[in-house]
């Protein structure tokens, strides 16, 4: 170790497109392999690197298990190609879980122990469901201790947020018809195109002509979440969800998803050595807790505890990814923490662009460290609630 608290520098920010679950574009396609084209691309942008200089990789996963179990972080970092002596570790922080891999990769390169690492995270939500195959809490759940709040579904909290917070359907509406119009805006313009890394789908189909399968190629290139012709009338025609009488609806929530994304990290001696120019500076990460019943509010407790550590002000930071997990806690957040709504997720968010669950930090860090350099800004913020009861927030500065 150096003995002193070292920068950690981002030096590519790569996603795959997000796509539909259960039925969208990656409904065959496995998430370690989402990963590893994750991976090769984050490499690929900066060619000086030596695979060999890379220390560890750290992937977040919601949902760790059957095809992104048995440590997919390794599993990624060996079907990519990597050599052998890169290791890897699987995180999970339930939403967070791809921040949560970019800030232990960047503290790991902050403390001295590493110079080169990767970060990111995937999920297949199509491929896993929600909770996982075998969900199993302890009976302790259930008790009428408090511990009960830790078995509400996300959208159980999400109405007790609305409820608390006195937000209206009609204002969860406005706002996830907003985070499409934004969305759909961003495509028009080819702002997502420095981050995704198109990805081939390759499925094999029963053939009428013979054994032999027919083999179907496409290639996504976009998000499939957002929806033209997305209105204030459809949107109020959707019953709700999680309670009869609430407001919480699959439009004014964030969509089910399948997705990865990755970054790479290092030093700035390991920068400077190889004439690289970094694309951002990691600047700061915090987690915190809050009531589980009121899930969706913890970057109400994360976001002003960053600040404050940091020594800096809301006002300071020129753009900021909040998770759209809902439409009703997005809000309740936006009001409780007086930020600016211009400010707030300016190309749109998980309701229209969608949230795979552990990859969506990894892939809101691309597109806030892109967009910052487009519109030559400083720094960003990206923050979200995490289920049973936390939020998480980082600071990212942009050069």
């Amino acid at each position: 170790m150096t003995g002193r608290v070292r920068d950690a520098y981002i030096v590519s920010a790569v996603r795959t497109p997000v796509g539909r679950a259960p039925r969208g574009n990656f409904r065959h396609v496995r998430p370690d392999d989402l990963l590893v084209h994750a991976l090769r691309g984050a490499l690929a942008a900066v060619p000086e690197v030596e695979p060999a200089d890379i220390h560890d990789a750290v992937i977040g996963c919601a949902m760790p298990e059957a095809e992104q179990g048995l440590n997919v972080a390794r599993m990624g970092v060996l079907l990519a190609g990597l050599p052998a002596s890169v290791a890897g570790v699987t995180v999970n922080r339930f939403c967070a879980s791809g921040l949560e891999a970019l800030a232990l990769a960047a503290d790991r390169i902050r403390l001295g122990e590493a110079e080169v690492m990767l970060a990111g995270g995937t999920e297949s939500m199509s491929a896993i469901p929600m909770m996982g195959h075998r969900p199993l809490l302890n009976p302790a759940c259930f008790d009428a201790d408090g511990n009960r709040a830790i078995a509400y579904g996300m959208g159980l909290t999400a109405e007790r947020v609305a409820r608390r917070w006195n937000v209206s359907r009609a204002d969860q509406d406005a706002f996830a018809l907003e985070s499409h119009t934004r969305a759909l805006g961003a495509m028009r313009d080819g702002a997502f195109a420095e981050e995704i890394l198109p990805y081939e789908v390759c499925v094999q189909l029963p053939s009428d002509a013979g054994p032999m399968p027919v083999v179907r190629r496409s290639t996504v290139s976009d998000d499939e979440g957002p929806r033209p012709g997305t209105s204030m009338e459809s949107l109020a025609a959707l019953r709700p969800v999680f309670a009869a009488d609430g407001s919480v609806t699959a439009g004014n929530s964030s969509q089910m998803s399948d997705g990865a994304g990755a970054a790479l990290l290092m030093s700035e001696d390991m920068v400077r050595a190889l004439g690289i120019e970094p694309l951002a500076r990691f600047v700061g990460y915090t987690v915190a807790g809050v009531e589980p019943e009121f899930m969706g509010i913890g970057p109400v407790e994360a976001v002003p505890a960053l600040l404050r550590r940091l020594g800096m002000q809301d006002s300071e930071l020129d753009w900021i990814e909040l998770n759209e997990a809902f439409a009703a806690q997005s809000l309740a957040v936006i009001r409780e923490l007086d930020l600016d709504p211009q400010r707030v997720n300016p190309l749109g968010g998980a309701i229209a662009l969608g949230h795979p669950l552990g990859a969506t930090g990894a892939i809101r860090t691309a597109t806030l460290v892109h967009g910052l350099r487009r519109r030559r800004q400083r720094y960003g913020m990206i923050t979200m609630c995490v289920g049973t009861g936390m939020g998480a927030a980082a600071v990212i500065e942009a050069l």
